[in-house]
């Protein structure tokens, strides 16, 4: 058995900070948006008054995949799952009041948040923000599309290339935002174990670390704003013992494999939230104790940031009363529990040392597996790590219809009657509204501005240019998410799974 150091010395397997909660709680960041961004702006202005310490964005299907609303595939899911966004406009009514210089914002998309994080730029500038000293991240994890969730553009190689080069722009321009936050809470949702979900994620990271190293870039430039996003699930210890796992995994890679010498590069920052596929249609109001367990798991585990799922997710979009009671938890949790005052209170114990132990073995076995086939982006298109997860949630199923598995109010313990819970419907005339509004911005733009910038745009991705100074540009001309996403189709070409 590993026993391990102090909190906050390498490799941080007991926390990355000395004092950890003590000297500084996580930061309570409520993932919301749905609808038009005056909405949206309503609930994060809500949350904020509520006491959360951090915004997170969801979007809607339309603008995670580079679809204005009046695209007809686009049809039916404006506002739906997420809050629309097609243009800066859009954006400046999104953090309308909200003084992005003192919020920090997480937004969660993936294959146009290079264009997301040129208009978020360009609304802190307006406002008067120095945008050097901004805080956020962008999830900006392309790989881990390809992987387990589905909302790519480009072919793998090309959207790496966008990646990238967010990194290396962000360097100059917003040194303090996080330009990726390398996620393993998609891979578990689609099914994967606590093993692999450490293990993919961190393959993936390599290939991103090997990108931008390849790109000129030195690692301990662009490490220290490197992030990661991990689910907590109900198996409370295997949970605890994985965090503290991955803190290990990742600070011996940095420093052993990628030769990092700032600390910091090597410290494994990351956000937690609550497993959204644990939750149950049926008996919504016991999603409340799953929710409390998962969270309590992560701030045990280290966390540097949490979002607590709402008791009604399986059934819609949170409610605001679903909303304040998730925020409610972690703020009981964080001020009531006790828990806060010691760094790893699970750091000693036999049993999690020896699982913390095993998971690190396990999760290396993989990547040296991936290292062994070329990589992450080569195991990717194999279909290696795909495979692997879709397997795994087979076994999974497998459990819980013999009932080896017990999930309560599903296979034991149902109710009679079902569930009287409110549900969120999302104003359908929301999506008549956005395409008045993005075709009302197409005929009021200067003509000759926007159409120069997307030709730049273009010219940029034919060649090896950074292409973010052009997104930039192309943003402040008010061209539109999808307009800026078909300039890049239009030399990348787009991917087709399996194809």
């Amino acid at each position: 058995m590993d026993i391990p150091l102090k909190p906050g010395e390498f490799p941080f397997t007991r926390g990355i900070y000395a004092g950890m909660y003590r000297d500084r709680l996580w930061t309570m960041r409520q993932y919301a948006g749905f609808g038009s961004a005056e909405e949206s702006n309503a609930r994060y202005r809500y949350l904020l008054r509520q006491g959360t310490t951090g915004l997170s964005v969801a979007f809607d299907l339309p603008t995670q995949i580079g679809m204005d609303p009046d695209h007809p595939l686009a049809a039916g899911e404006v506002g739906r799952v997420g809050v629309s966004i097609a243009s800066l406009d859009d954006m400046r009514r999104l953090f309308d009041g909200i003084l992005l210089d003192k919020v920090s914002t997480s937004m969660t998309i993936n294959s146009t948040a290079a264009i997301l994080l040129a208009f978020y730029f360009r609304i802190a500038k307006e406002q008067g923000a120095d945008p050097r000293r901004i805080k956020g991240t962008i999830q900006n994890d392309i790989l881990k599309e390809y992987i387990a969730r589905g909302t790519y553009i480009y072919p793998p190689r090309a959207a790496l290339r966008i990646v990238t080069d967010v990194f290396s722009w962000a360097v100059r321009e917003v040194p303090e935002w996080n330009t990726i936050s390398i996620s393993g809470y998609h891979i578990r949702e689609a099914g994967s174990t606590a093993v692999q979900e450490v293990a993919f994620a961190f393959a993936n990271a390599i290939a991103y670390i090997d990108a931008a190293i390849a790109a000129g870039l030195a690692v301990d430039d662009f490490a220290p704003r490197l992030s990661f996003f991990f689910n907590a699930q109900m198996d409370f210890l295997t949970e605890i013992a994985k965090f503290r796992a991955a803190r290990r995994i990742y600070a011996r890679l940095m420093r052993d494999r990628f030769g990092a010498k700032n600390e910091r590069s090597c410290m494994l920052r990351f956000h937690t939230q609550t497993a959204g596929a644990s939750l149950t249609a049926q008996q919504p109001d016991v999603n409340i104790v799953r929710t409390t367990v998962e969270a309590l798991a992560a701030v045990l585990g280290g966390t540097q940031s949490l979002h607590t799922n709402s008791r009604d997710e399986a059934l819609g979009l949170p409610t605001e009363e679903s909303a304040l009671l998730a925020l409610r938890t972690q703020q009981v949790i964080a001020y009531e529990s006790g828990v806060t005052a010691v760094p790893d209170p699970f750091g000693g114990s036999y049993y999690i040392e020896e699982l913390t132990d095993q998971i690190e073995r396990e999760a290396n076995e993989y990547i040296e597996r991936i290292d062994g086939m070329g990589g992450a982006l080569t195991a990717i298109e194999m279909g290696y790590p795909q495979a692997q997860i879709q397997n795994a949630a087979y076994e999974f199923q497998r459990s819980v219809e013999s009932g080896a598995r017990v999930v309560v109010g599903v296979n034991r313990f149902q109710s009679e009657g079902g569930a009287d819970v409110p549900v969120f419907r999302v104003n359908p005339e929301i999506e008549r509204t956005q395409i008045a509004r993005v075709i009302a911005l197409r005929s009021a733009r200067d003509t000759g501005a926007w159409r120069a910038s997307l030709e730049a745009l273009e010219a940029a991705a034919r060649g090896t240019e950074n292409l973010m100074p052009r997104i930039v540009a192309a943003a402040e001309a008010l061209a539109t998410v999808g307009e800026i996403s078909d300039a890049l189709r239009r030399v990348f070409g787009e991917y087709r799974e399996g194809g």
